[in-house]
C-alpha cells in the first residue's frame, strides 16, 4: 500500500493544532471546522479522538501542564525551594501559551496533568510539615499568583507616547518607556511578589509550628 497523502490523526497532533491556533489567534478561533482545515481531514474525522470541544479544551491544558516540573517536591523539608522553583516553571509553561489561561482558570476537573500537580504540591507541603488545610489554602494561593502573573503584561500595557501622560499624570513621566522593557519589568515583578509571598508564608510556617509546641 503506498503512503496516505496526509500524516494519519492522532490525538497529540489534533491537540498540537488547536494548541498552535490558540497561541496565534486565541481560543475562540480553535473549532472543529479550523482544525480540519489546519490538518488537510474532513470535520468528522476528528470525532473519532476529541468528541466535544470541551474535551479538546482539556487535552490542551493538561498538555501544557505536563510540560511542568514536579520534580521538588519528593518530600523534603525545603518547601520555600520547591514552590519557588515550581512556581517558576509553571510560569514559563503557561507564558508559552498565554492565550490557554482562561481555559486552565476553570480548575482541575478530571485533568491527569492538573490533578497531578495538585497533588504533588499539596503531598510536598504536608511531607514538609505544613498542616493539611493550610496545605491546601498554600497551593491555591500560589495557584492564583502564578496564573495572574500570565494573564497579561503590566509594562506592555502602557502606551508609548510620551504626550499621553504629559500635564495629567505627573508621576508617570517615564511611563511611555515600559513597554519597550515589558519583559524584564514583568519578570523582576514577578521574582519580586514570588519572594515576597514566600517569605509572608514563612513566617506563617512558624507561628503554625509555634502553635503546635
Amino acid at each position: 500500500m503506498g503512503r496516505p497523502r496526509t500524516p494519519l490523526l492522532s490525538r497529540d497532533r489534533i491537540v498540537a493544532a488547536a494548541l498552535e491556533l490558540a497561541d496565534t489567534e486565541g481560543l475562540d478561533a480553535v473549532s472543529i471546522r479550523r482544525l480540519a482545515t489546519a490538518l488537510g481531514v474532513r470535520g468528522p474525522s476528528l470525532y473519532n479522538h476529541v468528541a466535544t470541544k470541551d474535551e479538546l479544551l482539556d487535552a490542551m491544558v493538561d498538555t501544557v501542564l505536563g510540560t511542568v516540573d514536579l520534580s521538588m517536591f519528593d518530600g523534603g523539608p525545603d518547601w520555600y525551594g520547591a514552590l519557588r522553583t515550581w512556581a517558576r516553571s509553571y510560569r514559563t509553561a503557561l507564558s508559552h501559551h498565554p492565550n490557554l489561561v482562561p481555559a486552565l482558570n476553570q480548575g482541575m476537573g478530571r485533568r491527569p496533568n492538573a490533578l497531578r500537580q495538585a497533588d504533588a504540591v499539596f503531598g510536598g507541603l504536608v511531607a514538609a510539615g505544613w498542616p493539611r488545610r493550610e496545605a491546601t489554602q498554600v497551593g491555591a494561593l500560589m495557584r492564583f499568583f502564578v496564573t495572574g502573573s500570565t494573564l497579561g503584561s503590566f509594562a506592555g500595557g502602557f502606551p508609548d507616547d510620551a504626550s499621553v501622560y504629559r500635564g495629567s499624570y505627573p508621576h508617570l513621566g517615564e511611563a511611555h518607556l515600559l513597554a519597550g522593557k515589558q519583559r524584564d519589568i514583568d519578570d523582576a515583578a514577578f521574582e519580586t511578589g514570588l519572594a515576597a509571598l514566600l517569605d509572608g508564608l514563612t513566617l506563617r510556617f512558624e507561628v503554625l509550628r509555634a502553635s503546635t509546641q
